[in-house]
């Protein structure tokens, strides 16, 4: 019977009330079929008499290998039951079996004393940020939640590489006005990652941490762990539902400047997990934070190179012009979230805005003049003279000059 005929048969009898005989009658079907018909409360279908499957036969040897070893790979448990066939099946079924075998994994509540943890992560925002010359990006944004007090601090960044991500974390901290005694990442590129079963933090991030007198630890979380840091997760999602939506932008300056302002009023509101404002546990938060260094880490970006006869110096994709009268020189370039400078020893050879797009050129007119002065000059300067003939004597005539006779 299908699934047309179950249906006529249902509206037959329960809609215009036809007997039952009268529907066997006008369909061609039994009288029984009507009644089986009615009695079901779904469809009809066709359901296959289930086929044992080709690892049925090994299974007993697969529950006792994850009984013994519950986190044995399943191609080894294919070698131990001397699997020849695919590994696709027997994959299929030790990943259905394994949960049984495997210990629970309860994940424990933290306790967040004042001034601890502060939990980071990277949020990439989805709206476009007009990033000069045309351009539109989504740079990342930096997020740090304070755990007892869950205060929010965030800033949109140029790149996630380790020199923006360093300047991006000391502006927070400064806004903080303290240092946490623990950082809580992920396994972020420029942070560092898990390695042989190991956390290994990058040199760039070390050297922040530790050479540039923070004082304070990192706590890296394993991989695929996202509750590990659940409070900076959840409000990467309140800055997605609640700062974007409605909001436009003209530049990361501008971003920035909405979201502080955004920001002093999302720590001003109730947060129903703490049952208080942020805002009036941040006092006791930050009082209980390390303090400030008195001189402020090496941050930013820094590279000494010997610069051009085009005058321009590359950072992150970008050209910079400099002053031409260094070509030659070995130059340093530094640059922070918003100015790149470039020196020769103590003097300032150029300070360009920082720019945020990608494979552009900037140049400052002064610095052109320059060149095209330097140009011309080079063009108009007289030719070298060509070098006189030296006459040519005998050495007797040498020695009479210097009055010298000859030697017997």
């Amino acid at each position: 019977m299908t699934v047309e005929d179950w249906a006529e048969i249902r509206r037959l009898h329960r809609v215009e009330g036809v007997a039952i005989k009268a529907i066997a009658r006008r369909l061609g079907v039994s009288r029984n079929a009507v009644r089986r018909a009615l009695a079901r409360d779904a469809p009809p279908k066709y359901v296959r008499a289930p086929k044992g499957s080709i690892v049925d036969a090994v299974e007993p040897a697969i529950r006792e290998l994850l009984r013994e070893h519950p986190r044995m790979p399943a191609t080894v448990i294919a070698e131990r039951v001397g699997w020849e066939r695919s590994l696709t099946v027997l994959k299929d079924r030790v990943r259905e079996l394994r949960p049984y075998y495997l210990p629970p994994d309860p994940a424990t509540r933290t306790a967040y004393d004042p001034g601890q943890r502060v939990q980071c992560d990277l949020w990439f925002p989805p709206a476009s940020v007009p990033l000069g010359f045309g351009h539109t990006g989504h740079p990342p944004v930096l997020v740090m939640v304070s755990g007892y007090s869950r205060m929010i601090f965030a800033q949109m960044l140029p790149t996630r590489q380790a020199p923006d991500l360093i300047a991006g974390h000391w502006a927070l901290l400064q806004a903080m006005g303290g240092v946490p005694a623990q950082l809580v990442w992920d396994n972020e590129a420029a942070v560092g990652s898990w390695r042989a079963g190991k956390p290994k933090l990058t040199e760039e991030f070390e050297a922040f941490r530790i050479r540039g007198t923070l004082g304070i630890s990192v706590h890296q979380c394993r991989p695929r762990d996202p509750e590990a840091k659940g409070l900076v997760e959840r409000a990467n999602g309140y800055l997605e539902t609640s700062f974007l939506p409605g909001r436009t932008f003209a530049s990361p300056g501008d971003f920035n400047a909405q979201l502080a302002q955004w920001l002093s009023r999302a720590n001003a509101r109730h947060h129903r997990s703490l049952g208080a404002r942020p805002v009036d546990r941040w006092d006791a938060d930050r009082a209980a934070m390390l303090t400030l260094p008195p001189l402020a880490p090496q941050i930013g970006w820094a590279q000494a190179v010997r610069l051009p006869r085009d005058h321009y110096v590359r950072l992150d994709s970008n050209d910079y012009s400099v002053d031409p009268a260094a070509v030659g020189r070995k130059v340093l370039v530094t640059a922070d979230l918003e100015t790149v400078t470039v020196r020769l020893g103590a003097r300032v050879l150029a300070t360009h805005e920082r720019c945020w797009a990608r494979q552009r050129t900037i140049t400052d007119p002064a610095h052109r003049a320059a060149a095209l002065a330097m140009s011309h000059a080079a063009a108009h300067r007289p030719p070298p003279q060509p070098a006189q003939d030296v006459e040519q004597r005998d050495l007797a005539t040498y020695d009479a000059a210097f009055g010298l006779t000859e030697v017997a």
